[in-house]
């Protein structure tokens, strides 16, 4: 009888508790499409600020000129693309951190994301209110033109929107510096998980950026 009942039992689970999902899991890694925004908007900010260093040092030229439009195309590329990606952030939740993670380090990432989020914004709206403002036009690769941000007034571009443009892509270049240094410290000294959540390559779980 016993035996019987026992044959009728279904096969019992061999995954263990780590293997198991947790209840409620937001996954491990980010989802391709946020993974993808994420290194997009790296490239494309590290490479304006480069340009943007480098175009300052130019005498007025065609040159100058020429680098100054590749340096506003991917401002407007930077804008569209983190509209998107914070739409994106909106409707999806991000892994969460790795066990151990302090209060302080949690506050600090929620902080760090807020500025850089801000800034992504700040950086380029700023850049097209300071060629508007110098009655500049601004286009997407000469093909989408934008129209003026703000009325022509060389005084107030010079004196208060350049400044800010600069101060702002500074201060951006700061925040992704001490990102970088944080995923690095997580990645080689606390041996976390952290950096491979943004890492392009297999995954096995999903979430929102």
């Amino acid at each position: 009888m016993l035996r019987a009942q026992a044959a009728a039992l279904p096969p019992m689970s061999t995954d263990t508790p780590s293997t198991l999902p947790a209840a409620g899991s937001r996954g491990l890694r980010y989802d391709p499409f946020a993974i993808a925004l994420h290194w997009l908007l790296a490239v494309l900010i590290v490479g304006s600020f480069g340009v943007g260093l480098y175009m300052t040092g130019l005498p007025f030229s065609p040159l100058r000129l020429k680098v100054y439009n590749w340096h506003k195309w991917a401002g407007v590329t930077i804008l569209a693309l983190s509209a998107l990606r914070l739409l994106w952030r909106l409707g999806h939740r991000p892994p969460a951190l790795p066990p151990g993670t302090s209060g302080l380090q949690k506050a600090g990432a929620r902080v760090s994301h807020t500025l850089m989020y801000l800034l992504f914004f700040a950086v380029p709206l700023s850049g097209w209110a300071y060629s508007s403002a110098m009655g500049m036009p601004v286009s997407w690769f000469g093909m989408l033109a934008l129209p003026d941000f703000v009325p022509a007034d060389h005084d107030f571009a010079e004196a208060v929107l350049q400044p800010l443009h600069r101060n702002c892509a500074f201060a951006l270049a700061g925040i992704t510096l001490l990102h970088v240094a944080a995923a690095l410290k997580h990645h080689w000294i606390d041996r976390d998980d952290l950096l491979k959540r943004m890492w392009p390559g297999p995954r096995q779980e999903s979430a929102g950026s």
